[in-house]
Parts: structure tokens; sequence; C-alpha cells
């Protein structure tokens, strides 16, 4: 059993706050998801999460204009300096304030940082040289009376803008300027959000907070100039206002898209608006959002607009011109309670606090669909054995069924009398389905065919807190309560005599081995008990305590290593071969334990996450956050000092909680703890081993002479690996028709993407037509069940081979449509030639 497994994805949630950028060739979008930086790319509809980590919540990003290096910056102002290609941490500092934004320069020489009323310019790093002190500050700028909230550059880098607070936009340059002084443009009535200027650099447009009374302030040279250089030498006046004349509204986002003279404006009720400057002409409107949008991005193209809302961990690009979603994802609103894992390994089920259930793809991190008729926080979900049937309980009182092929909620099983469910199990048929109550300390088990009650298992003595039913088809269930005890139950037998199976403490979760022989059970004091399931005695107890125990929270009043709620497991999975067990509890660590033998060995123990952020990271409090009355300043509810009224209001209600907390506290902290681990069912990734990586001198010349005597399937091989479009085609074409489906049957697995995305390329563009249809036909008739399972991975494979079919069945049939025309021209043409010449044969 391996042990090595690295940080990979974070699915559950696609934004969370700060800034969303464009990568330079504007088909990735780059999100920030607590203390790490999500990566989606839009053409190939993939995401993933870069390995490195800020300490705390990020504040800002931003990416150099070749795309090499990224800045992180979290809300204390330390930053990481990131190879982006690679994912590597080059550097860390500290700007020993918090960051409200950061902008590289276009020619990627310097790097604009706001601090405080201050704006502090620095020597871009080489992320090519390991340098001891990379960052060297280049001037530090003043004038603002408040803080600074956004930066823009002038388009050749030799000044740049900033607003602030306090109702201004400043002008510097970057270099003194003999007779120069920065430039203030004032006149707004509250705090301007965004200043950028124009592509030829004679107008800059300001946009300021308070839509009603001076949202857009135009300005323009009172003396024209045609070149940028000379924007320190104009002289600046106001050119026009406009308004957006939105009541109940204010802005809170904006970003300027230069080369199209494009506005874009994000308002606090989730409406965001498209102008074009400086005409000031509405061209869309449209509200996309229940809250208000945190941040606006547009790709370099100006076709594509990205929008994040905060409140709701919403992530949406938006194609204006054609007027459709290009991305639409939303996590979870509160605490993730529950996953699942298909028994194909490809989807992952989540369910939360805010009743929601959603199904992920986990080869390309995506929501694909989202479940909500539940209407109170979901409690345990499961899949059928056979993958196509997903159930979940809820505290609503409901088990609902979906189908996941029609996507449809297609049987609701309820109970005699209003209960709580808190597990859930369904035997291996996919039949029965069993859920275990919180108030009547009852096992409810239905029928999936035809939804009705079949039993009602009693005999517990408080919450039933899991349920398993056996792997192996052998009619047990196991329920396990609070009552500190574990029942095994033969469902389908006559006798209801059960031998509890007693431990010393209260059940927070089971889980049986995948041979069905063993059952493993956490306890509230730390431990995992197992049991052989055929004699019901214990074979095995491991003590974990001081293996999960963990994390300090800011209002604990003991220290990490004497707290008692962190020191318990309430969730537990096997491994596919069930050789180990994964568990994971109310702290930061998740524990490995190998346990084929002996008392159960910890082979590894993994920290969920270094966020500082998060209640639960830290092993002791930092005493610099103790104020003088001994209050720690983490615990002070900052909210009136919020700059929107809707972000000062508290409309939590006294006492009222939903799962996700208390929310009568006068602040809420997330914690750091593991709510459900799985392991994937198939019980290993999948592996592709090329024979021709390690033995062939991979080289041009070297693929043209294997193609000269005749060997095309190595000559293919060794084309694709070189990855050289001519050399390709070259051997591709060179593949004699009588050896394609030769060839195309034994082709390794690993290249069969790169083939049929070549072939769909090829066909489009080349006039050889059905010799790249006998490709096409061969490889999917010879490798279509490797493309049906990987499906979710290669579907823009498959996708480009959709469309270059289709548009070669539109391009025959068209040709097809013009030679009928042309043939019955001609027949007709001929019938007419023919009576003519008949009746002057007559009048002769």
């Amino acid at each position: 059993m391996k042990a090595n497994y690295k940080f990979s994805n974070i699915c559950g949630t696609v934004y969370q706050q700060g800034n969303i950028i464009f990568t330079p060739d504007g088909n990735t979008l780059l999100s920030p998801v607590g203390n790490r930086v999500s990566v989606f790319d839009l053409v190939n509809n993939k995401s993933r999460t870069l390995p490195v980590e800020n300490r705390k919540n990020i504040a800002a990003i931003a990416l150099s204009p070749d795309g090499n290096v990224l800045v992180s910056v979290d809300e204390d102002g330390r930053a990481l300096l990131v190879n982006f290609k690679r994912g590597a941490v080059l550097h860390h500092f500290n700007f020993q304030k918090p960051v409200q934004d950061i902008q590289f320069s276009h020619d990627g020489k310097f790097i604009a940082v706001t601090h405080d009323s201050h704006v502090q310019v620095w020597r871009t790093p080489n992320h090519l040289v390991r340098e001891f002190a990379p960052f060297v500050l280049h001037r530090t700028y003043t004038g603002h009376n408040a803080d600074v909230s956004s930066i823009r550059w002038s388009p050749d880098s030799t000044c740049f803008i900033t607003t602030s607070h306090d109702m201004t936009a400043r002008l510097f340059t970057l270099d003194p300027l003999e007779g120069f002084r920065p430039k203030t443009f004032a006149g707004h009535k509250d705090a301007v959000v965004g200043a950028y200027f124009s592509a030829n650099g004679k107008f800059i447009y300001t946009v300021s907070r308070d839509a009603k009374d001076e949202p857009d302030d135009t300005e323009a040279p009172q003396v024209s100039s045609a070149f940028a250089h000379s924007i320190p030498r104009i002289r600046w006046g106001v050119h026009d206002r406009h308004y957006f004349n939105l009541p109940h509204t204010k802005v809170v986002c904006t970003t300027f898209h230069p080369s199209s003279n494009l506005l874009v404006v994000g308002f606090s009720s989730g409406v965001f608006g498209l102008w074009e400057l400086p005409s000031f002409t509405n061209i869309h409107t449209l509200s996309i959002s229940q809250e208000k949008i945190s941040s606006v991005a547009i790709s370099p193209s100006g076709e594509w607009l990205a929008f994040g809302a905060r409140r709701l961990g919403q992530l949406l690009v938006w194609e204006w011109q054609s007027e459709s979603y290009i991305l639409k994802q939303q996590g979870h609103y509160f605490d993730m309670n529950t996953l699942a894992y298909a028994p194909d390994g490809q989807t992952i089920a989540t369910g939360g606090d805010d009743g929601k259930l959603k199904i992920w793809s986990v080869q390309n991190g995506f929501c694909f669909v989202t479940f909500s008729e539940h209407t109170a926080p979901i409690t345990g979900i499961t899949f059928a054995k056979h993958g196509s049937v997903l159930f979940s309980a809820s505290l609503d009182g409901t088990v609902r069924a979906f189908d996941l092929v029609r996507y449809r909620n297609f049987r609701t099983f309820t109970s005699p009398s209003p209960v709580q469910f808190s597990s859930i199990a369904v035997d291996p048929s996919g039949e029965v389905v069993a859920a275990g109550s919180t108030d009547t300390f009852e096992v409810f088990m239905w029928s999936v065919q035809t939804g009705k009650l079949l039993d009602i298992l009693a005999g517990h003595e408080a919450p039933v807190s899991a349920l398993a039913f056996s792997p192996t088809g052998a009619n047990q269930l196991a329920s396990g309560s609070w009552d500190r005890t574990i029942r095994i139950w033969s469902i389908f037998g006559r006798s209801r005599a059960v031998e509890p199976l007693t431990l010393s403490s209260d059940v927070l979760s089971i889980a049986f081995r995948p041979d069905g022989v063993e059952l493993g059970a956490s306890t509230l004091d730390g431990q995992i008990t197992f049991f052989d399931v055929r004699s019901g005695k214990q074979s095995n107890v491991i003590d974990g305590r001081k293996d999960v125990s963990g994390g300090r929270k800011a209002d604990d009043r003991v220290a990490a290593a004497n707290s008692s709620s962190t020191k318990a497991f309430t969730s537990l999975a096997y491994t596919a071969d069930g050789s180990c067990v994964l568990a994971g509890g109310n702290s930061k660590y998740v524990c490995l334990y190998d346990v084929r033998e002996g008392e159960g060995v910890l082979v590894k123990k993994f920290q969920i996450s270094e966020n500082l952020s998060l209640d639960g990271t830290q092993e002791f409090l930092d005493s610099r956050k103790v104020n003088d009355a001994g209050i720690n300043i983490d615990l002070i509810d900052d909210r009136g000092n919020a700059s929107d009224l809707e972000d000062r209001m508290d409309t939590t209600l006294p006492g009222a909680s939903r799962g996700a907390g208390d929310m009568s506290v006068r602040k809420h902290r997330q914690e750091a703890r593991t709510k459900c681990v799985r392991f994937s069912p198939t019980g290993h990734d999948t592996v592709m081993f090329d024979p021709f990586d390690l033995t062939m001198d991979l080289t041009p010349e070297a693929v043209l002479n294997i193609l000269a005597e005749g060997e095309y399937l190595k000559a293919l091989v060794l084309a694709f690996r070189l990855n050289e479009k001519p050399i390709i085609q070259q051997v591709y074409e060179r593949i004699p028709r009588s050896d394609i489906r030769l060839v195309a049957r034994q082709m390794p697995s690993v290249y069969i993407p790169a083939l049929l995305r070549f072939t769909s390329e090829h066909l489009e563009r080349s006039p050889h037509l059905e010799f790249d249809l006998i490709w096409v036909q061969t490889v999917i008739t010879a490798h279509g069940r490797f493309l049906r399972d990987h499906s979710g991975e290669h579907a823009p494979v498959l996708r480009a081979a959709q469309k270059a079919l289709g548009d070669v069945e539109g391009s025959i049939s068209r040709l097809c449509d013009e030679n009928t025309s042309t043939l019955q021209y001609l027949i007709d043409q001929s019938v007419v030639k023919h009576g003519l010449d008949a009746s002057n044969s007559l009048d002769d």
C-alpha cells in the first residue's frame, strides 16, 4: 500500500475571496480558494490547484505579462513568488501591510503594490536565477489621505494611476521627472473604485463607488497628444461625467479593456453592466448572482468576462457577444458534511449544510449537476453498487434517491412519524436502503423499487450515528450508536435476536472491510476497534488519541495536547485491498494505519491545511494577538468597520444555528476539521506505460529512417513522442491504406487521444477524405472501450472528432446537393435540346 499521496485538486469551492485574473493567452482563469490558487482551463474544460499554500487566505494575486511568475499575497501582506508553469515557490516576502491591489507593469519589469495610503514599486525578481534577496524596492509614492484601493499602469509602463478611499485618483511617474508633480483627479463624492488609461494614453477613466451620484468620471486632455510617453506633460481636465442611474446599489468592482474601450462594472445587487467608452453606450446589463459581485476580470481578447461572488462562492465566465456561459460553478454555501465515491471512481458526490447535493468530476474538478430537493443539512450519501443511483439522508426527515442518468429525484422515503436521519446505507444489490434516526433511535429500511417501508429495527438507546451493509451480500447490516454498542442485523432473517457488540465509548463511525470479514469502529475516546464479524470477537484496537490530536482554537481554554474535542475519529474508510484504514476527525490531521497484522501501525499522518485563517491549525496561540484586556483580537467582531452597509449589518437571529456553527456568536471562524474521508473504490491510479520511452534514440532522422524501413507503428509512436506536427503528418500520410487497421489496433493507449486529435485536425484541412475516415473509424472501433472509460478525461478530443465529422458530413451533403442540382440542370437542358432537334427535323 503506497503512502506517498500528494495534493491534487480542490473540489467543493471554486472562489472564496480576492481578485480573479486571466492568463495572457486568455484560455485560463486563476481564482483564489482559501490560501491556494485554483487554475481553470476554459478550453480543455479542466481544473487544477497549485500545490503551494499561503499562510492565510489570499487577498490579491497578480500574473506577469509573460505568464511565468505569479505573486499571491495573503491577508497579512505575506507574499509568495511562484513559478506558475511549474507550480514551485521561488521566494517568500512580507510587505508588512495588508495589500489591496498588486499589479505588474506591462513590460513585466516592476510590481506596484498598495501599502496603506502609500504605493510601493518593486523590481520584478528573475524567476530563472536564485537570489538571496530578490525583491528590490524601486520607490515609495505618497499623497493619498486614505487607503489605496487599486493601481493601473499606463500602456508604456512609465507611469501609473492609483485610486483611494479619499475620493481621489492620483497619477504618478515611475521615475522622477523634472517639473512634474503627481496629478490629483478629484470631484467624486464617494470612494474611487478604479481608474484606467485608454489604449492611446489620451484618456483616463475613473469610476466611483456611488453609482447614483458620480459613478463614471471621464477625463480628457485639454491639449491633445498622439504619444503615450507625454502623459505626464498633459494638462488634464474633466471632459465628461456619466451616471449609471441604478437605484439602491453601489459599484463594487470594475475592469477595463483598452483595445476595445469596454468598461465592465459589477454592482452590489449582483448585476453587471458593459459600457463602451468614451460614448458611455450601454451594451449589456445582466443579473447573474443573488449577492454582490466581488471581483471581475476580462480576457485579453475582450470576449470573455469572469465574475466572482464571495458570499455564494460563485465563479462565472460569460461570453457577452453570444450571451452564453463558458463556465458556471458554485460551491457549497455552508460546511460540507459528507462525500461518496462512485463505484467507477470517476465522480464524487458531496452533501452540505446548505441542503445541496453536488456531483463532481474527478478528472476535471467541475460540478456538473446540483440537486436542491433537501430543505435541511445533508448528513449522509451513498452510491448504489452499479453507480447510476445516489441516495442521500437529511435532517429534513427524508431519504431521497437520485437517478444520475436522467438527473432527477425519482424516490423519496419517509418515516411514519417525522424524524431526523443521521446516517444512511444501501445494500450491495441496490434494492434496500436503510437510514438511522437521531430522535427515535431506530433504523428504517425501505424498498427502492416500491418506495415502501419494509421494517423498523429498534434496540438502540441513543442516536444511530453510523450504518453499513456488508459488501459481500451476506444481508448483514451493522449499526453504531451513541449508546456504546454496535448491532449486526440479519435483515432477511426471521429472528430479530441481535447480540450487541459493546465498546468503551460512543460510536462515531463504522466501516466494513471490503471482504466483509472485519468491521472497524471509531469511538469518542479516540480508539479504533476491529471485530471479527463471524465470531463477534474483538480482533484489534488502535489508540489514536495522540495521532489525531492537534490544533488549538482561538477560544480554547486549554492547550491542544489537553483538548478532548480533537481526540476522536469521526470518519473511517478502508482501502480497496483492505490493508489500510484512513481515519479523520475534528482536527487538522488525517491518519493512515496499516491494519494487516499486529496492533495497527501509523503509516503516515497528513495535515489537511496550513491556513492560519482557519481555527485549529496552530498548536500554540500567538500571544502577540492578545490585547491589553486579555482578549484575542481574532475573536473581536470587526464587521462594523466594513465599507458596505450590507457587510456591517448583522442579520442573524440570536441563538439560531444551521449546522455551520453557532451563528448567534459575535464572530464565527471556520475550523480545520475533517468531516468525511473516502478512498477511491478502484484502489489504484491508472498508470500507462510506453515501451518506447526507455529504448529509442529519439530524433527526426531516426523517425524517418524507421519509416523508410516500413516499421509504420514504431515510426508513428516515435513521431508522437517527438511531438512535431510536420514529422507526424509525414509519417501519418505515408502509412499504406491496407496497414491502417493493423497499426491502429496495436497503437499504445497512451497515444490514442493524440492520434484521434491529429486525425480530426487533418480531416478538416486535408483532401484525403476516405483515408482520414478509415483512421477515425478504426481508432474508435479498436479503442472504443478505453475512450468510453476515460470519456471525462478525453472529452475535448471526442468533441474535436465529432466536430470534424460533422463538418465533413455538412460539406459532403452540400456538395451532393449542388451536384444533384447541376445534373438536373444538365438533364433538363438535354431534354430541351432533344426537343428542339426533333421539332427542327419535323419542320424539314
